[in-house]
């Protein structure tokens, strides 16, 4: 069964202020790199610096802001009468349209990697959990926003099901579709701080109705307190480890191993 659609209090100002100031840091690494015909951004000292800028925008957040600090929530009547899909809109992988012609009724989440009891889901079960629905901006990393109710179930409550273990530091989402065109299936991830946050969720509603094909359905990520890169559509297995090294391209997330900031808090 659910809850009632739980919303929280917003941040207070001073807060919003901390996040404009973090997420400044943020985008001076982020920004260098999406710039890929910058020569800078080939060259290993310039690198090296800008993963120091990281670390440090990625410390100074975990330093001064509560790691229950909440992202800004919004009115209904501030919702965007349309979510601007961006990325894979639309996956190709013969298993994925076996999902959406069907109804996802095949489809099963999976958690597991370092945990006591891991699990799988079906799209029901997870429906038939606890759930909470915010209405939050998503802030896309390419410079623009939209405004969005999602209703899903806290990852927090996930993880405590699975139990994980002391050795666990990331969580990391895998995901059904290979981002135009390439070879690597999405992922993305989260340390086990952000990945407790309230307003963290696995979601399968956008705006009251079950989140379309173009926005990452059956679920995908919210992170609030992250830019939108970090919000991995289709989700299709959960998995918890102690570092990134076996995993791609060793970096935590896809873009991350094609140069984008691993840290994306705003």
């Amino acid at each position: 069964m659910t809850d009632s659609n739980t919303r929280l209090s917003t941040s207070s100002p001073p807060d919003r202020a901390r996040r404009r100031l973090l997420g400044g840091l943020c985008a001076l690494g982020a920004g260098t790199f999406l710039t890929g015909c910058d020569r800078l951004s080939e060259s290993a000292p310039v690198r090296a610096a800008l993963s120091n800028v990281e670390q440090l925008s990625y410390k100074a957040q975990r330093l001064i802001a509560s790691r229950q600090a909440l992202a800004k929530e919004f009115d209904e009547s501030q919702i965007a009468p349309v979510f601007r899909p961006n990325g894979t809109t639309n996956p190709q992988e013969d298993y994925y349209r076996a999902w959406v012609e069907n109804g996802f009724a095949d489809w099963r989440l999976t958690i597991d990697g370092l945990v006591e009891e891991p699990m799988t889901l079906s799209l029901p079960a997870l429906r038939e959990m606890a759930s909470r629905t915010q209405i939050t901006r998503h802030d896309c990393v390419e410079g623009w926003s939209c405004i969005g109710q999602w209703t899903g179930v806290p990852l927090a409550d996930l993880l405590d099901r699975v139990r994980p273990a002391d050795t666990a530091r990331f969580v990391v989402f895998h995901c059904a579709d290979h981002t135009y065109g390439g070879t690597d299936l999405y992922y993305e991830s989260l340390d086990m701080i952000e990945a407790y946050h309230p307003q963290t969720l696995l979601a399968y509603d956008l705006n009251g109705e079950p989140l379309p094909v173009a926005n990452g359905a059956p679920i995908r990520l919210r992170a609030e307190r992250q830019l939108g890169y970090k919000q991995a559509k289709y989700v299709m297995r959960v998995e918890l480890v102690e570092s990134f090294k076996q995993l791609h391209g060793g970096k935590g997330g896809y873009w991350e191993d094609r140069g984008y900031d691993w840290w994306a808090g705003i």
